[in-house]
């Protein structure tokens, strides 16, 4: 087993490409209750930039390793370790900065996969699907033939939203920028796939033959959160989980007063912190169960070395992408 590692690091917040390094340290050694993990994959998701940048909520203590993703092998346990051992498949927790071959990790902390899914997908099933699933979960009582609303559906979340309500028998409007993205989204399981514009409202209220819909899902802000909040039905909720436009949302007084909108947020970290292990897994388990069928594969545009990570930085701040740029590591 190789002596060191390489560890990404960046010493002070700034463009991603300018100020992350790699640097070697020591092979970790597991304390009572840690299992050493060998990272296999990572993605680079734009919460990962935007805590390199400094804009995002919590802030590491410099010098830091980003990652909020990814998974390994264990490749050895500490004293006291029971619920892990040597060669599992282990999804590592958000806040120990995955960008890294291997990690010593609280061995409690690590979410065992089962069988039959792929290292690389299993890297990026913690934040993207498991938003989905919460979104899907936690604000509307869906039923099977419900219409949902959704922008940025060409997005790794907006890709699993698809594929999850698809699943559960719920109807998804999904609302893309490129029209180009329409046939793809289709064969996704997309019941309805439109090009945003300020003629969205009509389009909609067409393709779903009026039917009413009572969640809508916002990863983009500004004006095209206000098209998706005026194609919802009274007493709808609108939930934003990103803001990929960087505009506010402006809600007008009369989705308010008249149609009595809801507004809520999620992020996706603060349900971890907050649930129990049971809660954890309890939403894992559909998830591995999608996976094992080959579902929630998330699209990968290039996988980099560790030792390119400026490069791969770079390409990960690139729009106009076809999937996501990850870190693969060795054997």
């Amino acid at each position: 087993m190789s002596k060191n590692i390489n560890v990404a690091v960046y010493d002070t917040h700034g463009n991603p490409a300018d100020v992350l390094h790699v640097e070697s340290r020591p092979w970790p050694t597991p304390a009572e209750g840690e299992a050493v993990v060998k990272t296999r994959a990572g993605p680079i998701n734009p919460a990962d930039l935007n805590q390199i940048e400094g804009k995002y909520p919590v802030r590491a203590e410099l010098p830091a390793t980003p990652g909020f993703e990814g998974a390994g092998v264990v490749a050895e346990v500490g004293t006291k370790v029971t619920n892990v051992g040597a060669g599992d498949l282990v999804i590592l927790p958000h806040n120990v900065g995955t960008w890294r071959d291997a990690i010593a990790v609280k061995a409690e902390d690590l979410v065992v996969v089962p069988a039959r899914i792929e290292p690389v997908n299993a890297a990026m099933l913690k934040i993207n699907p498991m938003t989905a699933w919460r979104l899907l979960h936690d604000y509307v009582d869906l039923q099977k033939g419900d219409w949902l609303i959704q922008n940025a559906a060409n997005s790794a979340a907006g890709r699993a939203v698809i594929q999850i309500a698809h699943e559960l028998s719920y109807k998804t409007v999904n609302v893309v920028r490129r029209p180009e993205l329409i046939n793809d989204l289709r064969a996704e399981g997309g019941d309805v796939v439109l090009v945003d514009d300020e003629n969205l409202r009509e389009e909609v209220k067409a393709a779903v033959s009026g039917a009413p819909i009572r969640l809508g899902l916002n990863a983009v802000g500004g004006d095209s959160a206000l098209r998706l909040a005026n194609c919802l039905a009274p007493g709808s909720t609108l939930v934003t989980f990103g803001a990929m436009s960087l505009q506010p949302l402006k809600i007008p007084n009369g989705l308010l007063i008249f149609k009595d909108l809801r507004f809520r947020g999620i992020w996706i970290n603060k349900w971890y912190d907050n649930a129990t292990k049971e809660q954890r897994m309890e939403a894992f388990r559909p998830l591995f169960e999608m996976a094992k069928r080959g579902l929630l594969k998330t699209k990968i545009e290039k996988a980099y070395p560790l030792s390119e990570a400026k490069a791969a930085v770079a390409h990960a701040a690139q729009g106009k992408r076809s999937g996501k740029i990850i870190f693969e590591f060795g054997d």
